[in-house]
């Protein structure tokens, strides 16, 4: 299967990506030439991993028949200092709040996400160290 989404410059540093149907304006700081009206590209990409992973532990817990009153993913990326900076430390910390929420399952949706479903996570993982942990909140 193959994916093809348009960029399009619409003026300064702005672009607008199209994406099922959907419009998503991207643009830099005014520092830089840009106008503020998007976010940046590459915290974008922590989104993507976020919503990824996210929705395959939603997947997950419903087959264990398990839902979270309030799920929330927390996602901290590293840049590298030299050009081409990309993130070569990635953190996500799954935070979780309900009534008897089962601890082990948790763990096995999340560690299924990020072992085995989650395409996002397995293309940023050939670039950067992803780690994880899981926090029940009160």
């Amino acid at each position: 299967m193959k994916s093809k989404i348009n960029c399009t410059w619409k003026k300064n540093m702005a672009f607008e990506a199209e994406i099922n149907n959907f419009k998503i304006l991207m643009d830099a700081d005014e520092s830089v030439g840009g106008e503020n009206s998007g976010p940046r590209p590459k915290p974008l990409t922590l989104a993507s991993l976020g919503g990824c992973t996210g929705m395959d532990v939603v997947s997950i817990l419903k087959k264990m028949r398990i839902e979270p009153a309030y799920f929330n993913i927390e996602i901290e990326g590293e840049l590298t200092e030299e050009h081409p900076k990309y993130y070569h430390k990635i953190h996500l910390t799954y935070q979780f709040k309900g009534e008897d929420l089962p601890m082990d399952k948790l763990e096995k949706a999340v560690n299924l996400s990020q072992d085995r479903y989650c395409g996002v996570s397995e293309l940023l993982k050939k670039g950067a160290e992803i780690t994880y942990r899981i926090e029940l909140l009160n």
